[in-house]
């Protein structure tokens, strides 16, 4: 599609797991700058004291633990010391912001997965929210460009830009999808028309497909 478009990307091609030991360093930044801290406490404690649309979240007890501490801990989730899930790396922000992204974010979890390119070198991954604007530094992007589903992550995709050091600057910008007037879009609802008979079938000439 890109080069039916006009272009080639030629050799810039990229992965995120490129990038992995980048990321790991830039974690490092944000835990000895105070800003990222290793929670000890399980998923579901953490969601549940994240608060909700009308009420702060709950400062964790592990917020305030040494910079040594937390990089000591973070270097050991590294090195395979702990269980999946045993713990996790956050970015330390605001727990009563009222955009629930910035409650102090997970930016890593325990996870021994087999990586289809980094095989079994990491048992620790980046979460989607500290991944994706380092990606676009790494390479050198000038506007990311989101489905307006991602507006609210801007401010923490600002965020992790502004304060890992990254030298390239990369901008989040949102746009709504595609809609026709009198026109179903949605692949859900298409769906449905199709299976309960209402068409004749994908290829019904009254199907927008």
């Amino acid at each position: 599609d890109i080069r039916w478009l006009g272009y080639d990307w030629g050799d810039r091609f990229y992965y995120a797991s490129d990038f992995f030991e980048q990321m790991y360093e830039c974690a490092l930044v944000l835990i000895k700058k105070r800003l990222a801290y290793v929670d000890e406490r399980d998923a579901e404690t953490i969601r549940r004291t994240r608060g909700t649309l009308t009420a702060p979240g709950e400062d964790s007890p592990f917020r305030d633990r040494p910079i040594e501490e937390s990089l000591r801990q973070f270097e050991a989730m590294r090195d395979g010391a702990f269980a999946d899930g045993a713990m996790v790396l956050r970015a330390r922000i605001d727990m009563a912001s009222g955009n629930m992204n910035m409650r102090d974010p997970v930016l890593y979890r325990i996870l021994r997965e087999t990586h289809h390119r980094t095989g079994d070198d990491w048992v620790i991954y980046p979460m989607y929210d500290f991944a994706h604007p380092l990606e676009d530094a790494f390479e050198g992007i000038t506007h990311s460009l989101c489905s307006i589903e991602f507006e609210d992550h801007r401010p923490l995709y600002n965020w992790v830009v502004e304060h890992t050091d990254v030298e390239h600057k990369p901008r989040q910008i949102e746009f709504a999808r595609l809609g026709l007037s009198y026109t179903v879009m949605s692949k859900r609802k298409l769906r449905y028309l199709v299976e309960n008979n209402l068409v004749e079938d994908w290829d019904d000439p009254r199907m927008p497909t």
